[in-house]
């Protein structure tokens, strides 16, 4: 992954992020994209966000080995832009590839980049807080952590959210695929 050049952000990065946690985890949280903090230490969720983030995963007794945590994109886009979809297609054989070694038992999409590899026709605003099981994972949209920082008032949905997962966890064999329901692929990227 340190080496790769398959978009024009492997130019400007200063370091790749490729992910960090426990190899086994039973939960993978997928952010969007790293920022200028992340980008300077090669850690995602390093900087407010994942100050929150921390505090987030304290409140239900975790902490970041407990989990593993990856982004969309391994790098950082310049200005702290959105991802475009070229450069998200060029980092999904890395997401993949996670995703694959982990196996999740869930998924904890961090906003809509990431929500949008699971579930791209609705929005955070409908979906976070309600799993759908998709295959072998239990997908779980939450609001990015960063939303809080610069919205108050989702502060306290997204901690409400996060209070969900140990029950979600222990719930896991209770949900139905919704592949098998639509009878549709769900991969878009």
């Amino acid at each position: 992954m340190a080496s790769c050049q398959a978009c024009d952000l492997a130019q400007l990065r200063t370091r790749v992020v490729p992910g960090e946690g426990a190899e086994d985890a039973d939960i993978l949280f997928i952010g969007e994209a790293p920022g200028f903090n992340e980008d300077r230490e090669g850690r995602p969720f390093v900087g407010a966000a994942g100050a929150f983030l921390d505090e987030l995963l304290s409140s239900i007794g975790l902490s970041r080995k407990d989990v593993y945590i990856a982004n969309v994109i391994k790098c950082r886009p310049q200005g702290n832009r959105d991802p475009l979809p070229a450069e998200i297609k060029a980092c999904k054989p890395w997401l993949d590839r996670q995703i694959e070694l982990i196996q999740p038992k869930i998924v904890v999409t961090l906003g809509r980049y990431s929500l949008a590899r699971y579930i791209a026709t609705e929005s955070i605003g409908k979906v976070h807080g309600k799993p759908r099981k998709i295959g072998d994972v239990l997908c779980f949209p939450m609001y990015h952590p960063a939303a809080a920082l610069h919205q108050g008032s989702l502060r306290k949905v997204i901690e409400e959210d996060m209070r969900r997962l140990p029950q979600l966890l222990r719930d896991i064999g209770s949900f139905t695929d919704v592949t098998e329901e639509s009878g549709r692929q769900l991969d878009l990227f």
